[in-house]
């Protein structure tokens, strides 16, 4: 039986060079690349199809959340195991409604990586111990309290890039000139995403990107 092949992305070259280190100790895993930001990644997701890819929920250029929804688009086999600090059941349930099959904490013992990737290759769901048996439970069996539609995963690809430029600080007229389209167009779907997020102010939609993962808090002051 062929390894397993294994993409890491991660944006701290240490972390990725520890992983690699781990994973590399395993003869049923074989690590086929790396890549520091998620745009990279998703460019070597492609080019690599591995079978399973461990990846940061937080990082540059383009958060984990919008990689997970492309790579999944590109590759619909694709098995994600999101390798993260935040330890909120929000983040974990925005990782599973984007497509991710396993979610481990930062500082989860080794073992729980690998138990994680082999589940996510068989089409199971993982979570570090510390993450609380309700995430899977909410998520897979859908709760009545659970309200799946709501979100950034609600947002077009589109209404996704202007969310993004909007957190970085530009003006409408400056994410029209960015995603080449008219004043008028970006307006609409600026109007668009605060009606189905309900969020309007800079504030809150900063704060909102940083609960489900799309930009590290130590980044933002």
């Amino acid at each position: 039986m062929e390894p397993i092949s294994v993409l890491i992305i991660d944006d701290h070259a240490m972390v990725r060079a520890g992983l690699k280190q781990l994973l590399e100790t395993e003869a049923d895993i074989r690590v086929v690349g790396e890549a520091g930001d998620g745009v990279k990644g998703l460019e070597l997701c492609k080019s690599l199809k591995p079978d399973v890819v461990v990846l940061d929920v937080a990082m540059p250029k383009m958060g984990g959340l919008e990689a997970i929804r492309l790579m999944r688009q590109s590759l619909p086999n694709l098995k994600i195991v999101i390798l993260s600090m935040f330890s909120k059941e929000s983040f974990a349930h925005e990782a599973l409604r984007a497509g991710a099959n396993a979610y481990i904490l930062k500082g989860a013992p080794s073992e729980d990586l690998l138990e994680a990737i082999h589940a996510a290759f068989e089409g199971r769901y993982f979570f570090s111990e510390e993450m609380h048996a309700a995430v899977i439970d909410s998520y897979v069996h859908r709760r009545e309290d659970e309200d799946s539609g709501s979100g950034y995963h609600q947002l077009t690809d589109r209404e996704q890039q202007v969310f993004r430029l909007l957190i970085e600080g530009n003006s409408t007229a400056e994410i029209a000139k960015l995603l080449c389209v008219s004043i008028k167009t970006a307006e609409k779907h600026r109007t668009s995403l605060v009606k189905k997020l309900d969020i309007s102010s800079p504030v809150e939609m900063m704060k909102y990107a940083i609960r489900i993962g799309l930009v590290d808090p130590e980044t933002w002051r």
